[in-house]
């Protein structure tokens, strides 16, 4: 499988997951993992993005993101990709203390991740990543 191919595959998946998180939202707006994997799927699909369209996309990722932990503030999956949306909202802002402002939200969504769960190497790990970004600015 080429690498073209495997792109139009994670595409179709996240896809077909957006869309199922769409429709078991009209049925359950107050499910927390469903937002989380909504906000997840249009993460993932803001990479096949243009520029201007993958930002949109990475600030309705946000948003859902934001909701599920409405829901479940306690939720550390969600913080975690939170974070991450943070991280690449951050890389698609051109100001440079604009985007320093938004990995710092980053930073602290993925300590709060880290201090829910504490043993999860994934969470420490971007937790130290992000701190060496906001080192570099």
């Amino acid at each position: 499988m080429d690498m073209a191919e495997n792109d139009f595959d994670r595409l179709l998946l996240f896809e077909h997951a957006r869309k199922t998180a769409e429709a078991n939202y009209a049925m359950n707006p107050l499910d927390a993992d469903n937002l989380t994997r909504w906000g997840g799927a249009l993460l993932e699909l803001s990479q096949f993005q243009s520029m201007a369209d993958s930002k949109k996309m990475t600030q309705d990722a946000i948003s859902k993101l934001e909701e599920a932990l409405l829901v479940n503030p306690k939720k550390h999956d969600t913080m975690w990709c939170l974070g991450n949306a943070h991280t690449s909202h951050a890389f698609l802002t051109p100001e440079l203390d604009e985007a320093k402002s938004i990995f710092d939200k980053a930073s602290l969504y993925f300590k709060q991740a880290a201090n829910e769960d504490p043993g999860n190497e994934l969470y420490v790990k971007s937790l130290e990543l992000t701190a060496k970004v906001l080192f570099h600015y």
